[in-house]
């Protein structure tokens, strides 16, 4: 990286001591006009626009010696002015901002630059988009020639060299570029560094596809978030909890995180939460930011065993409901953890009503993706495991049928055409017992 040039240069806002040795009535105190000129007594008026204090004191020397004998002239700055800087690029709110020094200058010690870290902060920060190899800063020299430099913040970030994190100067432009490859473990890093907004800071995020709520949310990291990873960030799978978790056919290894770069272009990321849950690689749990779009696709084909660990994430519901209807004790809608199979269903109704159930099958009628509906008869042995023949996992809205035995059906047929004598019997019935008589 090219070294900026630290020197401070004189500008209008600025306020400067002149100091005439031996010639009290000729030095003070004076604040340079907006265009960077001064008038001073005798001399009238001088500029020292682009100056450095030094320079400013051989030039007012000069001026003074067509009335002085060899004066000495010392200009000391008292109190700088902010210096207006430019910032663009994958930062959150691009545009000029004016930044103030700390401290003193020159003879009143102590006194700090604003630097390009302090640039970002007032920019709200870099994206999750930013190439901190590459940032570029952009420095007037004169008035038609630029000096560009290249700074490397993420060296900043890795090893904490301060080199990189230049001093600015009144009018630099700072220029902060997109990433081409983005390499999840390096955005985790700018996430959690002081280049990025707020951990807390809410971020609108869309989640699509193989969720049960999908939609918009906001999402929030830190200690303020509804749903936190045990790092409090605000991760994708932070996203996917809050549209109400994955759905049983979510393929979790073909994830899309879909993000707008400040250039206007889409940016894909591939994201395999498996990666995540079979290897524990956190950096597939990336974090999202503002505007970022979460695609779940649906998987072809999931086996049991998958099904199972994937019920157990902290990205899938707790509850899934399902509606059990017919002949079992408690017909209704009951909620199930995720995973349940269907025999499981149904006891959680109450199991079978042992008088009246047909138990050799049941019907499962599931509502499609694609809007269409399905409807299979499953044959039910309380022995059987996980399987999709005959003990299938039940999804969120199925509906599970439990008919009538054929006993129970003769019963029913026989009870309706004597419904109207039973009713007649009991009528006689009543007129007995308040001493009615025809």
């Amino acid at each position: 990286m090219a070294q900026a040039e630290t020197a401070y240069t004189l500008g209008g806002g600025d306020r400067i001591l002149i100091d005439i040795l031996e010639v009290p009535q000729y030095s003070g105190e004076y604040q340079i006009l907006p265009g960077g000129s001064l008038t001073l007594p005798l001399i009238g008026s001088v500029s020292l626009q682009g100056q450095t204090p030094d320079q400013a004191a051989q030039t007012l020397s000069r001026e003074y010696a067509r009335f002085l004998k060899r004066p000495l002239v010392t200009v000391i700055l008292l109190n700088p002015r902010p210096l207006n800087i430019s910032i663009a690029g994958e930062v959150n709110r691009p545009g000029s901002y004016n930044l103030s020094f700390t401290g003193g200058l020159g003879n009143s010690p102590g006194v700090q630059y604003p630097t390009l870290s302090q640039a970002i902060e007032q920019a709200g920060g870099v994206t999750l988009m930013a190439d901190l190899r590459r940032v570029q800063l952009r420095r007037r020299q004169g008035f038609s020639s630029e000096q560009v430099l290249t700074v490397n913040l993420w060296e900043l970030i890795q090893t904490g060299n301060q080199l990189q994190n230049v001093a600015l100067r009144d009018g630099d432009t700072v220029f902060v570029p997109t990433l081409t490859t983005v390499n999840l473990a390096e955005v985790r890093q700018i996430a959690t560094s002081g280049f990025a907004p707020e951990l807390e800071e809410p971020r609108t995020v869309a989640v699509v596809g193989e969720v049960h709520r999908p939609g918009t949310y906001v999402v929030i990291g830190g200690n303020t978030a509804t749903f936190q990873t045990t790092e409090g960030l605000p991760t994708l799978t932070h996203a996917i909890r809050l549209a109400g978790g994955i759905k049983p056919l979510a393929d979790i290894r073909q994830i899309q995180l879909r993000r707008i770069t400040k250039t206007g272009a889409e940016q894909i990321i591939p994201v395999n939460l498996w990666q995540f849950l079979q290897a524990g690689d956190f950096q597939q749990d990336t974090v999202v930011q503002d505007g970022d779009t979460i695609i779940v696709p649906r998987a072809t084909d999931i086996s049991p065993q998958e099904s199972t660990e994937l019920a157990t994430a902290t990205f899938s519901p707790d509850k899934i409901q399902v509606s059990v209807v017919g002949e079992v004790t408690e017909p209704g809608l009951v909620e199930v953890p995720p995973n349940t199979p269907l025999n499981q269903g149904i006891l959680a109704a109450g199991g079978f009503d042992q008088k009246r159930a047909r138990r050799s099958s049941v019907e499962l009628i599931r509502l499609n993706p694609d809007g269409t509906v399905s409807n299979r008869k499953i044959p039910i042995d309380f022995a059987q495991g996980i399987n999709e023949q005959s003990n299938p996992i039940l999804q969120d809205n199925d509906i599970i049928v439990v008919g009538r035995s054929n006993s129970a059906r003769i019963a029913d047929t026989l009870e309706t055409p004597l419904a109207p004598v039973g009713r007649v019997f009991d009528l006689f019935r009543l007129f007995d017992f308040l001493g009615i008589f025809f």
